[in-house]
């Protein structure tokens, strides 16, 4: 769907609130994010057209993908909680959820930068793209750096404008007095469990708990517990509820992460849209890696153990490397460890979804949910 498409969805009529935001929930978020960014855009593009850079880059990268996970468990949250699925309140709810996809590119695009990674979704990361584009003009300064500059500054506008979309969405103020707690909870842990990511990396803690520390602050919390909570919030839900759904969320966010990964290490970087072995290169403490390393060494498996080790942080990484180590990893025990983890937080997430009795249809919605979130695909 081209640009002008999306800018003609979101001011099309939805037939006097007759419009069900249960079908098709990733295009209603399209849309709405589509017609924020252009309004958005709009003002500071009228004081300095420049910028329309900068505009133009966190546009596409917004609309340029993503499987919209966030807003979709957030607005189960809502429904779960007795949020309608029509009407102008509905309407309004698919516009604050959207807004999540605004800190999650925030996020990627930081991401990219601390890890120095080349691609994302098979086109040149934020950072990179920018440097290019310095390189190619013949600009005074080093290339690198401007595009460093632009990446910060570029997340930096997505993260204000999540902001202004969720603070902007035509709820009642008690409403969204009411989902704050949730919001700012969420970019809170987010930003601490990369924080926690980075510090792990630089003191080298290879343990299992660091893994597992991380996994819940970084993915976990931000990705489904905090988005379940929000849209729940919204609705009104009582605390019996919202425990359940951050019970669920919590543990439902870990297998996905460790889903991911696994999918980091053996994926195919079609799916994933990283180059396999990215997060061995960034030097990424995963559960995986963890637990192949103390698997590795209660075996005496020297070999695998020196494979698996070399391997963290080498940003020279060849893919025959990368094979010796999935072969290390598999050999130890490790991969079948994380399955079996997997399956035992899968299991334990959907006891505690339905001990909650969110409303229907959001049961089965979440029980497909997560079984998306940790199906193995490698």
């Amino acid at each position: 769907m081209s640009q002008a498409d999306h800018e003609a969805d979101q001011h099309a009529p939805d037939h006097h609130g007759a419009e069900d935001y249960d079908a098709d929930l990733p295009a209603h978020v399209e849309r709405a994010l589509a017609g924020f960014l252009r309004e958005a855009g709009e003002p500071i593009l009228d004081v300095e057209p420049t910028f329309g850079h900068a505009v133009e880059a966190l546009t596409g990268f917004v609309l340029g993908g993503g499987k919209r996970l966030r807003p979709t468990f957030a607005w189960w949250g809502w429904r779960g909680a007795g949020g309608a699925s029509r009407g102008t309140d509905a309407r309004a709810v698919v516009r604050a959820v959207a807004s999540l996809e605004l800190i999650q590119a925030c996020a990627l695009i930081h991401d990219d930068l601390i890890d120095s990674s080349d691609s994302r979704r098979g086109s040149p990361t934020v950072h990179v793209a920018f440097a290019k584009r310095h390189a190619d003009a013949g600009w005074l300064g080093q290339p690198a750096a401007f595009g460093q500059a632009a990446s910060v500054l570029i997340g930096d506008l997505a993260l204000a404008w999540a902001e202004d979309m969720f603070a902007g969405t035509p709820l009642p103020a008690a409403t969204l007095d009411a989902a704050r707690p949730a919001w700012r909870a969420m970019r809170t842990e987010v930003l601490a469990g990369q924080y926690l990511d980075v510090h792990t990396q630089a003191t080298g803690d290879a343990s299992a708990e660091a893994a597992l520390r991380i996994d819940r602050l970084k993915t976990a919390a931000y990705t489904v517990a905090r988005p379940l909570h929000l849209g729940a919030a919204l609705a009104g839900a009582g605390p019996e509820l919202t425990g359940g759904l951050l019970a669920f969320g919590g543990d439902l966010g870990v297998a996905f992460q460790l889903r991911d990964d696994l999918l980091g290490v053996f994926g195919d970087p079609s799916v994933t849209g990283k180059p396999a072995g990215d997060d061995l290169r960034e030097g990424k403490r995963t559960l995986l890696l963890a637990l192949g390393l103390e698997l590795a060494a209660g075996q005496g498996s020297e070999a695998e153990h020196a494979t698996v080790a070399a391997a963290v942080g080498d940003a020279g990484l060849t893919e025959d490397r990368v094979e010796q180590v999935r072969r290390a990893l598999t050999a130890v025990g490790a991969v079948d460890a994380v399955e079996r983890r997997i399956e035992e937080l899968t299991t334990s997430a959907l006891a505690a979804l339905r001990a909650a009795d969110p409303a229907a249809p959001a049961v089965d919605e979440l029980v497909a949910l997560a079984a998306r979130a940790t199906r193995r695909t490698y």
